[in-house]
């Protein structure tokens, strides 16, 4: 049976390409919420499963390399979204979807959440090239809105402290997650941009999966990130995580390290290029006192054939004034480029790590004291513990019990006699008591 033939005989192989192209005719790429089933990943590298739920289920396959790609692992009783499209394997007749994408299933909410978001803020305008505002050329005073006790303000502080240390950089303290982080994160913003204290403000997190960083995918968040009067970096993650202050901000950085970077030159760059433009003067300066000094030269011989006498010697004059004040101007833009470098090089050793070292060695030098009297707190409860111990044992010693009036009856041969089944007439024993051993005889034994 066919459109054009429904009459025809059809074998089952040209029946189930009919049915093929009918199932991939019909659907377009659906997505499916289902838990794992039946999964296998054999040697090929293509992945085998089954989607179901609590009435029904379909087999699936993703094939390589697609199923390489995933990230994560695939197991029994996971809950997925799956995008894929349905199709009959007709060498066994079997209906079934292949699959291009697969997420776990909470993520995958979020996820969708996120782009949702995305799509509507950028419609609006939000994330536009245009209202971003540049970053200061040199940052002086930087806000760091951070946990002050994760990885990112520790990355931060290191960078700026090592490319460039006379930035002045606050922490500001906000909780990076959890239900209430966007709001408190939002407050800061706005307290540090209301303040005008600062040229720039950094918001700073370390990496985690999409649920860890959704405190930065907040819409009220994005948006005071985008009216922010002052320019914001948003450094959220690692380099392929997203969030919507990412694209609200003036600046995304791919981690809080690079942020840093990306706002104070470096150090070195500065003194080398410093050195540079010294020389430069000090060469420039050079040249233009010999065309000044070849100048005058020419005027005093066109002079000197021209002019009388007297002329001559005023011009003679007026050259050596010239002369003075052409080497007076150029010491004191001498001095002024010598004082200029030491005001720099006075900067840069207040920098110094020595100084750092001396505070570091006065922190260790009040710590030292600190694991001796740990270790002698220690070592008393230790004793207390151990004489509680030896009483605990002498309680249940057998010698207390001898003290108590009792005394341990035994054999020559040191077997402690614990029933009279143990002894028989004219057996030789010792008992021990308080203060020493008896030496006794068996003469008879009666059950108690």
């Amino acid at each position: 049976m066919t459109r054009d033939n429904p009459n025809a005989v059809l074998t089952p192989s040209q029946l189930n390409t009919l049915a093929r192209d009918l199932l991939e005719g019909s659907f377009p790429a659906v997505w499916v919420e289902a838990e794992l089933g039946n999964v296998a990943r054999p040697a090929s590298g293509h992945l085998y499963l089954t989607l179901k739920d609590a009435r029904a289920q379909v087999r699936a396959a993703m094939f390589k390399p697609k199923s390489t790609w995933l990230k994560f692992q695939p197991r029994e009783g996971m809950r997925v979204l799956v995008r894929g499209r349905l199709t009959l394997y007709e060498a066994r007749g079997e209906y079934q979807m292949v699959l291009d994408h697969m997420e776990e299933a909470g993520e995958g909410a979020l996820r969708r959440a996120f782009e949702e978001m995305k799509a509507r803020l950028a419609a609006e305008g939000l994330f536009d090239d245009d209202r971003k505002r540049p970053l200061p050329l040199h940052a002086r005073r930087i806000a760091l809105i951070t946990s002050p006790t994760g990885a990112a303000v520790r990355d931060v502080l290191s960078v700026l402290a090592r490319r460039f240390p006379l930035v002045e950089v606050d922490v500001l303290p906000v909780p990076v997650q959890g239900d209430s982080a966007a709001a408190q994160i939002r407050d800061m913003l706005l307290r540090a941009d209301a303040c005008a204290r600062y040229d720039v403000i950094v918001l700073a997190r370390g990496g985690g999966s999409l649920e860890d960083l959704w405190a930065f995918n907040d819409e009220a968040l994005a948006r005071a990130v985008a009216g922010c009067g002052v320019p914001v970096v948003s450094a959220v993650g690692h380099e392929t995580d997203f969030s919507l202050t990412d694209f609200a901000a003036d600046l995304r950085a791919p981690t809080p390290s690079v942020a840093a970077e990306l706002l104070v030159p470096s150090r070195d760059d500065l003194l080398a290029r410093l050195r540079v433009l010294h020389g430069r003067t000090r060469t420039l300066q050079a040249h233009r006192l010999q065309r000044a000094i070849q100048a005058a030269d020419r005027a005093a011989l066109r002079l000197n054939a021209l002019r009388p006498q007297a002329r001559l010697q005023l011009l003679a004059r007026r050259q050596e004034e010239a002369l003075r004040r052409l080497h007076a101007a150029w010491r004191n833009r001498a001095e002024h480029e010598r004082a200029r470098l030491r005001h720099a090089d006075a900067v840069l050793r207040a920098a110094h790590p020595r100084r750092r070292l001396a505070q570091l060695r006065e922190r260790l030098a009040s710590l030292a004291p600190r694991p001796q009297a740990c270790i002698a707190r220690r070592l008393g409860h230790e004793a207390l513990r151990l004489r509680a111990v030896a009483r605990s044992l002498e309680a249940v010693s057998p010698l207390a019990t001898v003290a108590r009036g009792y005394s341990i009856v035994r054999h020559e041969s040191g077997q402690v006699v614990r029933s009279v089944l143990d002894t028989a007439p004219g057996d030789a024993l010792e008992a021990r008591v308080t203060d020493g051993w008896l030496q006794v005889r068996v003469e008879g034994s009666r059950p108690a």
